[in-house]
């Protein structure tokens, strides 16, 4: 157990190695971090922060330089750190503002994804685990020949059926989710957002499910207001649409602050802002947003399903640099436009090529442990492999992966393989989950043996080649 003169020793060789107070902007820290934002962070010495002992790893992201630390012991660094830098204390929100002054347009788009859909990732995996334990439950020929397990044991029907109704909760109102969190992040208030999503989710209106066949059909509900017809469809299953009504309901909030009255601002605001924001949505943007995820369902679509075998290994194969940059988050709305046309589609690819990735990057981490002769680096490889076994990623990419470079290689080849393997045989999960082992449970029951083979070829691939590469370049001697 470290004593307060280790925190401090630490603090000041963090400090030196990047590169002074004088290249220090903000600090902050999370649960096991410590988040730096620099002004040139080419001036880090990552060799010397590497040795340092209560170090456990580091990587850039969003503009943060951040130093692994563990929990615990980064609170008591940070204490000493903030006092030797001459800095007062910051929030993790006071760091990311300072850290997106340095994002370019496209670095800050796809941080806008992540910061809308991250705090709401608990209740999407937790519903699509759910949702895949209801799959275990009613898959017929999963346990059972020609039954599932609800038929062969009728008493758990209720089980199953209690399980189904908590597992849809989160997408059937999930543009009330969006709508709080993207509101929330565009600057306005997340309650009023909550209501717009739940306008567009209004039991009143058509199901967005059942659009396809109202079209159709030519039944589609109209509302007619001084001649114009707008159509009463909700969003189920949409993520464009939620997002753009977010911004608007957000700026719309923010013009009305301004202009109304003081006197009047708790009536008008609210009201002006939910009307504008609600009647913009149904007769202009949800329209168009709309058809903006259909065709880029569709571009996806596409692209898996007409280079097959290739497509699938290129994807794999650039999963990990997509995550180093924070692009897989941009990911999950495609997977939910996805999966909210599964009449269509059949279910979503995404999952199975991500969970490749993620255990072939576990089973690099595990290599490097068995190679190394290093006692810290075994016991980090250790656990970060686990993570990644698990569908977290980052520890053992950042941590060991990167750090050595030649198991972070292997593991892209390694995930390239599984890939083409699921996509080869069509491999579809049928609601989100944990990319990784226990995300069978929310794979097609038909693909379940196909997807513990594919992931299956990207560990062994991953931990064999990253024993290769060791040995051809006697690199066992180095880690």
């Amino acid at each position: 157990m470290a004593n307060k003169k280790e925190y401090r020793q630490t603090a000041e060789e963090i400090l030196e190695i990047i590169g002074g107070k004088e290249n220090l902007i903000n600090a902050a820290h999370c649960a096991t971090r410590l988040r730096l934002v620099l002004k040139d962070e080419s001036l880090v010495d990552i060799k010397s922060l590497e040795n340092v002992s209560l170090v456990k790893g580091n990587f850039s992201t969003s503009g943060q330089f951040q130093i692994i630390l563990g929990s615990g012991i980064v609170d008591e660094v940070y204490k000493e750190f903030i006092q030797i830098a001459d800095i007062k204390e910051s929030s993790k929100a006071e760091v990311k503002k300072e850290a997106d002054k340095k994002l370019n347009l496209g670095q800050k788009l796809v941080k806008t994804l992540a910061d809308v859909f991250v705090p709401i990732l608990p209740a999407l995996i937790a519903s699509g685990l759910l949702m895949g334990l209801n799959n275990v439950l009613t898959s017929q020929g999963l346990f059972i020949s020609g039954r599932s397990l609800v038929e062969a044991y009728p008493g758990m029907a209720d089980l199953a059926g209690m399980i189904n109704t908590f597992a849809n909760a989160a997408y059937v109102f999930l543009p009330v989710l969006i709508g709080f969190s993207a509101t929330k992040l565009f600057g306005g208030n997340p309650y009023l957002g909550a209501v717009i999503g739940m306008i567009m989710v209004h039991p009143d209106l058509l199901n967005g499910y059942g659009y396809g066949d109202a079209v159709t059909k030519g039944t589609i509900p109209m509302w007619n207001i001084f001649g114009l017809s707008i159509q009463k469809v909700g969003y189920q299953g949409t993520v464009l649409p939620v997002l753009a009504a977010s911004f608007i309901i957000a700026k719309c909030e923010q013009f009305f602050r301004r202009v109304v009255p003081e006197a009047l601002d708790n009536l008008l605001t609210p009201l002006l802002s939910v009307f504008v924001t609600g009647v913009l949505t149904f007769t202009i943007v949800g329209t168009i947003m709309r058809s903006a995820g259909n065709i880029l369902t569709s571009g996806i679509l596409w692209l898996h399903n007409s280079l097959g075998i290739f497509g699938g290994a290129v994807f794999g194969f650039i999963y990990a640099p997509f995550t180093l940059t924070g692009m897989h988050h941009s990911l999950l709305p495609i997977d939910i436009q996805l999966l909210s046309n599964m009449a269509a589609t059949g279910g979503s690819f995404l999952l199975a090529i991500a969970a490749c990735n993620n255990v072939s990057q576990g089973a690099s981490a595990f290599a490097s442990m068995v190679i190394s002769e290093d006692k810290k680096l075994k016991g980090v490889a250790l656990t970060s492999g686990i993570s990644a076994m698990l569908g977290i990623t980052e520890p053992a990419m950042f941590g060991v992966n990167l750090k050595l470079k030649f198991p972070f290689y292997a593991a892209m080849v390694g995930s390239a393989a599984g890939s083409a393997y699921v996509t080869l045989t069509n491999v579809l999960n049928i609601s989100p989950g944990a990319a990784g082992l226990i995300g069978f449970v929310c794979i097609r029951p038909q693909s379940i043996l196909n997807f513990f083979i594919g992931i299956g070829i990207s560990f062994v691939v991953g931990f064999a080649l990253t024993f290769v590469f060791a040995k051809s370049k006697k690199l066992n001697k180095q880690i």
